[in-house]
């Protein structure tokens, strides 16, 4: 057997409550294929089971979740579709958790980025720290904001969503639970307490956790200088209808001394990957309209399509230069917004046929269905090497 420090995901059953913790605390419990495959077998499991009444998130050392492993990504490169198992289990996923049947608390203290956020901010209760630190930083590599969080930051008001997504621009605790990616912030030396606490209630009752919870928590307001209270000029930038406009804007409004911040926005933006801001940029836009169905089925096929490479090979690129070989120095092609066409854009966008779809199962009796294993691609897959 295993021994308990070198699992990926430990999972715990105590009485009604169970426990799942990322356990890769040297690579800031970023999500594997392994991990995706144990989170989805322990979340069935505990949904079908009766006893259990209570499901309890943590990671192990001072990240919660830094999200996907990009090596995986970087060393499938050479290999067509090598990743897309993972991706498929991962958004399918992502809709599990946001539409579970039991009690979901996710205890996010620390390092908490791309899609390990997707294992926070759709839960019932999500409770961060002063050392929590979010962001979603994949458009600058050349990637898109995914696992659902074009549908999660779309509909936050105004555009917060479209700046989030396109800077990268990170939030604290205290912001997260202003901004409503997160209900509770409590002191990290209150968290060990709080979780022994859950565990001991022994309940999953929302109102009983809601009162433990706030047993604990305390009420916080953004810093001053928090960029949520800038919302009215970032709605004047970012309502914009393209990325070059919402560059544009900033470049007109940093001129005024109060807008002195947007600089390092603008630097940022500039150093990105166009293919990734625009795709970005066009995917936010439409979850505006979209389900979180129709959101997970685009964002699995914008995935699909950037590591396919079919308009660019950007995100290798970025991962390289920010990963692998540290530069920080990346090429993209193209190399201008200009050049990432609509045309261009329309062959990440456009549906697969049915059966290649992310398969989101609608029939409430049926939720579970739609694995990976069960859809076209595992049926026809040919190995590659």
């Amino acid at each position: 057997m295993t021994a308990p420090e070198e699992q990926v995901v430990i999972g715990e059953e105590v009485n009604h409550v169970r426990l799942i913790t990322l356990n890769r605390p040297r690579q800031l419990n970023v999500i594997s294929p392994k991990v995706v495959s144990l989170l989805a077998e322990y979340l069935e499991k505990w949904e079908k089971d009766d006893s259990a009444k209570l499901v309890i998130f943590k990671g192990t050392g001072r990240a919660f979740s830094a999200g996907g492993d990009l090596k995986v990504f970087y060393d499938g490169r050479k290999s067509y579709d090598s990743c897309l198992e993972v991706v498929y289990r991962m958004y399918w996923l992502c809709y599990h958790n946001h539409t579970y049947k039991k009690t979901q608390v996710a205890l996010a203290h620390g390092i908490t980025m791309g899609g390990g956020a997707s294992l926070m901010v759709p839960m019932k209760f999500s409770v961060v720290t002063e050392k929590t630190v979010f962001s979603m930083p994949e458009a600058s590599i050349g990637f898109h904001t995914d696992c659902s969080f074009s549908y999660i930051l779309s509909h936050l008001p105004g555009h917060m969503g479209e700046y989030l997504a396109l800077t990268g621009a990170r939030l604290n605790g205290k912001e997260l639970v202003a901004a409503g990616l997160a209900t509770h912030f409590v002191p990290s030396e209150k968290f060990l307490e709080l979780e022994k606490h859950l565990i001991e209630l022994n309940s999953g009752d929302n109102h009983v956790v809601k009162s433990a919870i706030e047993e604990f928590s305390v009420d916080v307001s953004p810093d001053e200088g928090s960029i949520l209270y800038k919302q009215s000029v970032i709605d004047k930038c970012f309502s914009k209808d393209s990325v070059k406009e919402i560059i544009q804007s900033l470049e007109a409004e940093a001129n005024n001394e109060e807008n002195d911040w947007m600089k390092a926005v603008l630097k940022g933006l500039k150093r990105s990957s166009p293919t990734g801001l625009e795709i970005t940029f066009r995917s936010i836009r439409e979850g505006r309209q979209q389900t979180l169905a129709e959101c997970l089925k685009k964002e699995f096929r914008l995935t699909i399509n950037i590591l396919r490479e079919t308009i660019s090979g950007d995100v290798y690129e970025g991962i390289r230069a920010l990963t692998i070989d540290k530069d920080n120095s990346p090429k993209w092609n193209p190399t201008t917004l200009d050049e990432v066409t609509i045309e261009k854009l329309n062959l990440v966008f456009y549906p697969f046929k049915e059966d290649l779809e992310l398969q989101i199962p609608n029939v409430e009796s049926n939720r579970w269905d739609g694995k990976y294993e069960n859809s076209a691609y595992s049926n026809s897959r040919v190995e590659t090497n």
